[in-house]
């Protein structure tokens, strides 16, 4: 079912206006270029347009120039759909908004040249956002959540967050490679992938249906921390040793996800503890596993709290959410030139103040 032109409302208080605002949203960090647009009116957002192209290597993981050049082929017409969709011109639109980091340098420079282009040629303000707030962002307008334990994980990070004082504090996250990196290069160096997503499942999910068996593997978490590499290591040696056996792969894929999953479960249950928080909320390209939702609606009824999963169609890397929170920073005033915005390869969420946050 899709989500465009549903309405929601804006859970943060901002100036009455007079008439719609319309943000562009342009997303390009990784394997991913969209264009969303959203619109603002009477205390309600709209989403408008999520169009996009997404980059799928044929073999191995992600190459930054070939997702480049991706990006720089598709840009146009991924923009003119998200317009169409919308039914807007580029003339219609108010601002301008931007992922500048985290991302692949590269790739973030196809998105930022656009934006700044725009916004120059047409005279649009441009906001420059965060990727990983913006997961966040639009996770807890589609949820009506206002201040939840929140776990974002995906291809590049894994984090347990909550907010306070303006800022996003990072509770816990990995001290190494993130949960979505180790999936999938668990999936290539085990020959599973790619594709890494076959019908809405991870290759990883798919291999772990051919057993029911569990074997122990390293499980790593120091305090709310933790570390995924040498439970990848420990998994791939074996994965190696199977010499093509399928149900001995199954049982190697399923211990590892269960694995993985757990630990995460573990840290977000300490982080609910120490807040005291009433909501968990699961954003990122993960949030879309279906065995890693279940895991959550379980200690989420057995906490007495809410839970919500980001659906997939805005769980993954999108131009929506971009141009929601670029419509935060409008709305608050954090507009800049164009000649202003630059990219920002490791961008942490932790290190700005965030004026809609309590």
């Amino acid at each position: 079912m899709s989500i465009l032109n549903k309405e929601y409302e804006l859970y943060v208080s901002v100036k009455p206006v007079r008439r719609e605002i319309r943000v562009l949203g342009i997303e390009s960090t990784s394997h991913t270029f969209g264009v969303g647009i959203v619109e603002y009116s009477g205390g309600r957002v709209k989403f408008l347009a999520n169009a996009y192209s997404q980059y799928k290597p044929t073999s191995g993981g992600i190459h930054p120039r070939e997702s480049f050049l991706h990006h720089v082929n598709n840009a146009p017409s991924v923009l003119r759909k998200a317009l169409e969709l919308a039914k807007l011109g580029i003339k219609e639109v108010d601002a301008i908004a931007v992922a500048v980091g985290p991302g692949l340098g590269p790739c973030l420079r196809v998105g930022a040249s656009l934006a700044r282009f725009l916004s120059a040629y047409y005279g649009k303000p441009i906001v420059a956002v965060n990727h990983a707030v913006a997961h966040i962002e639009i996770g807890k307008l589609v949820s009506g959540f206002v201040d939840p334990v929140i776990v974002y994980v995906s291809g590049g990070n894994t984090m347990i967050l909550v907010q306070k004082n303006k800022k996003y504090r990072v509770m816990g996250e990995t001290l190494d490679i993130p949960l979505g990196n180790l999936l999938d290069t668990f999936a290539r160096e085990a020959g599973i992938a790619p594709p890494y997503v076959v019908e809405g499942k991870h290759a990883v999910d798919i291999c772990a249906e051919w057993s029911r068996e569990y074997i122990a593997l390293p499980y790593t978490v120091k305090g709310c921390d933790l570390s995924f590499s040498g439970l990848l290591t420990a998994a791939l040696k074996i994965a190696r040793e199977t010499r093509g056996d399928k149900e001995k792969l199954g049982t190697v894929c399923r211990s590892l996800r269960e694995t993985a999953f757990n630990m995460l479960v573990e840290v977000t249950e300490r982080t609910l503890m120490l807040t005291s928080k009433n909501s968990i909320l699961l954003v990122g390209g993960v949030a879309s596993n279906t065995e890693l939702r279940r895991k959550f609606e379980y200690i989420a009824e057995h906490y007495g709290v809410g839970f919500y999963g980001t659906p997939p169609e805005i769980a993954g890397d999108n131009g929506l959410m971009i141009a929601y929170t670029g419509l935060l920073h409008y709305l608050y005033g954090l507009i800049k030139e164009p000649n202003s915005v630059f990219i920002k390869q490791r961008h942490r969420l932790d290190e700005e103040e965030y004026p809609w946050l309590p």
